[in-house]
This record gives C-alpha cells, structure tokens and sequence, in this order.
C-alpha cells in the first residue's frame, strides 16, 4: 500500500527522520491491514497455526486447516495458505510480524479448498507456488465445483477475492529447497487422502508437515484410496523425525506415535466394509454400520464418517472380483 504525504517530491522536501517515520508507517499500514492469526513456535524458526474442528462457515474465515510457515537465512516458505483470501492475508499479516524476509515459496500440500483458498494473498512477485505434479490436473477439473460449492458456506465476502493459484514448480517424486542454510525435502506420494498429497520435511530440526496425510482429534476425510492411505501411511513412518504438523489438529505431535489413532480408525473403516461386502451387506447398510465405535472419538464424525464408508465400499467391494 501507498500513502502520498504531499503533492510534492517528498524525497526532496521530508527531512530524514519524517522520511523513515512515513516509511514506516507505510510498513505498518501494509502489515496490519489485516488481523494477523496465533501461532506456536513448534520448532526453531518453524510456527504453525491451528485451524477449528468446523466445516466452512461465514464466521471463521475460512480458517478451519492448520497453516505454517519456516523462516530461513534467506527467506521464508509458507506451507498451505487457508481457506478464503482474508486467511491468506491473515496469515500473511502473522509472518511479518515475525519477519521481513520475503516469501519465497507456498507449498500447497494437495488440492482442498481448505488449503488453498488463501494463495492469492501471497501472488506477489517472485513468490514460487509449489505443488504436487498432479495438483494442477485437480484444481484445473474441480475448480469451478469448488468455488460454487463453498460459495454459499463461505458467504459472498469470504469467496470474493479467491483465485485458484496453479503451482509454478510441480514435484515428481523427491525435492529439495533452500531457506538459507534450512533445507526442506518435498515428496510427492502416491493416491492417499487424495492423488496430489505432498509432504514438507525440515531438516534440520526433523519437524514434519504431512498436509492431510494426516488428521488428528479431527475425522480423517477420505477423497483418495483407503487402500493408498494406509500404504502411504506405513511409508511415512519409516521417515525420521521429531515431530509432525497435520492437516487438521494440534500444532503438532510426536512422530511417529502422533499418527496411531488415524491408523486405528482407517484400518477399522477397511475391515468392516471388507467384511460386511463379504458378507453380501449394502452400501447402505455399511454407511449405518461401519465406525459407530469410533463416534466419541472424532469431532465432526456425522459430517465425514459416512461419507467415508461410502468411498471405501465403492474401492473394496472391487476387491471381491
């Protein structure tokens, strides 16, 4: 944002401390025309924002994912940017609060609105959007799906302002970036909680950002393969880290034991319905069924837990063939 003190050339008519004190200004303007967002410093230099356990409402801007970001020597990398451009620029708000190293990259960890919603706030010059190399196919098929569905829950405010960024560098396989002495490894996983998962590893202080690969005290949602999800999972575990940042829930969380309860939940979700299907039991009758155990044990379970048994029932019941 720019602010015009005179009609003149101030450069020629400020004296210097009036000079710096309207630069600063200038500065502030910029950097709190938005309410920046709580963050926990979970590691050195890497801070996390924890989204709320809610679906998209009018009232909560969008904020309902966990976003982080991690400042290096050189600038800084911004994983997942929220759920409507007032988050993006909330978020954006937060980092400089933090610093004035610039954003180098936003690292999108898969398709979701959730998640990427907020990434026209930091289109900035020089900013890098990174993503999984199937991550442009998805948002280019579900696109206009996604803003006319979210439209309604978001409200006309929220949903205004929301373009959906494609990334400039897509990841096949295994990547590296560079923060300035702070090394990030990217990988891209093979069709889990969707087919464009990517995760974020900090080397140096072994904190990893699973994206939603993982979900915790929240409900996992299922868009991908239960069959992919756990064998994605079970890869996941032999990485070595200290910590880990999910989708959804706290900060983060010891690894890799931060991750048994979602195995505990999708691998009942798999057996049920393997075992109902075998049975001859309907879609329907696993929908009213399968997970009920698990009720207490989720927010948000009535939202997604159906909605679950019905995908695994239509990728395992193929395994009866």
């Amino acid at each position: 944002m720019q602010i015009r003190l005179f009609l003149f050339d101030p450069l020629r008519h400020l004296s210097i401390p009036w000079l710096i004190a309207a630069i600063f200004l200038c500065n502030q303007v910029e950097a709190g025309s938005h309410d920046d967002l709580p963050v926990t410093e979970i590691a050195k230099g890497i801070f996390v924002f924890q989204g709320a356990y809610e679906i998209f409402t009018r009232d909560n801007d969008g904020l309902i994912s966990n976003m982080g970001f991690i400042v290096g020597e050189t600038g800084v990398a911004v994983i997942d940017t929220g759920g409507s451009r007032r988050a993006g620029a909330r978020l954006k708000a937060t980092i400089r609060r933090h610093t004035r190293l610039p954003v180098k990259y936003v690292i999108n960890t898969h398709m979701h609105p959730d998640h990427v919603f907020g990434n026209a706030a930091f289109s900035d010059a020089g900013t890098i959007f990174v993503g999984h190399r199937r991550l442009t196919r998805a948002l280019r098929a579900r696109s206009a799906y996604y803003l006319e569905a979210n439209a309604p829950l978001l409200g006309d405010t929220l949903i205004k302002g929301v373009e959906i960024v494609l990334p400039d560098v897509q990841v096949s396989g295994r990547m590296e970036l560079d923060l300035g002495n702070r090394k990030l490894v990217l990988h891209a996983h093979a069709t889990g909680h969707t087919d464009n998962d990517l995760t974020v590893l900090d080397v140096g202080t072994g904190t990893l950002f699973a994206g939603d690969l993982l979900f915790s005290r929240h409900i996992p949602a299922l868009d991908g393969s239960i069959v992919g999800w756990l064998s994605v999972m079970a890869g996941l575990k032999t990485l070595s880290a200290e910590r880990v940042v999910p989708g959804h829930g706290p900060p983060a969380l010891p690894w890799p034991s931060g991750m048994d309860d979602q195995s505990r939940y999708l691998n009942r979700i798999a057996d049920d319905v393997r075992g109902l299907i075998a049975a001859g039991h309907s879609l329907t009758d696993a929908m009213a069924q399968v997970g009920q155990g698990e009720a207490g044990n989720w927010a948000l379970f009535d939202e997604f837990n159906a909605r679950n048994v019905a995908a695994a029932y239509a990728e395992l019941e193929w395994e009866q063939e």
